[in-house]
């Protein structure tokens, strides 16, 4: 079971089931959201449980990103038509027992560093 809060600790959660592949997404609205790359990990959104209030912003028609409406913390990403979830990972309480598998959308990266961890780069995701 993975655990996770956000900064101040008004939104904390719970995945209780198999997660999804640990990657950095270094698309343009996940680089404004976090202020760098997003590395998250995912789970079918019923095996999520989450205490206190999230704020959701609909970054598209697509898809939508909750925070904490206290501390401003990222916490998901929730694909519209998907019944999958994504959790920021430095939220999560140690140990996760995840290893990063790669980077997404890094033809959006930012020009300011260089991706140099050998995992695979994926112009999309």
């Amino acid at each position: 079971m993975i655990h996770g809060n956000c900064l101040c600790g008004a939104v904390s959660f719970t995945v209780d089931g198999p997660l999804g592949r640990a990657t950095c997404c270094h698309c343009s609205q996940c680089r404004k959201q976090s202020g760098h790359y997003w590395a998250s990990s995912s789970a079918k959104e019923n095996n999520v449980t989450v205490t206190g209030e999230v704020q959701w912003y609909e970054a598209s028609p697509a898809a939508k990103r909750g925070f904490c409406p206290t501390c401003g913390s990222f916490l998901f990403w929730k694909a519209n038509d998907e019944d999958r979830i994504s959790f920021s990972l430095g939220l999560v309480q140690e140990p996760t027992g995840l290893r990063l598998e790669s980077h997404i959308f890094v033809a959006d990266k930012g020009d300011y560093y260089e991706i140099a961890d050998g995992l695979p780069q994926l112009e999309k995701s």
